[in-house]
């Protein structure tokens, strides 16, 4: 755990030896990248869904019946 910290805190010590411009570039850059990140993560859960609802295997219901289903 220690080693992740020291690399983190090495991260951040070299990002605010850039200038405040360039540290909102990288700020930017990174938030995109998450942004893209998420949107695969999204787009593979719908694939696998899709694939699911394909073949069958999956329930429909209502709310409650969900809820009763899990107390059981």
């Amino acid at each position: 755990m220690k080693t992740q910290t020291s690399y983190f805190q090495n991260v951040i010590e070299t990002v605010e030896k850039l200038p405040p411009d360039d540290q909102m570039l990288v700020l930017e850059i990174i938030r995109q990248r998450l942004i893209e990140i998420r949107r695969k993560d999204l787009a593979a859960e719908v694939a696998e869904a899709r694939q699911l609802y394909r073949v069958g295997d999956v329930r429909r219901g209502t709310v409650e019946e969900l809820i009763r289903e899990l107390d059981e």
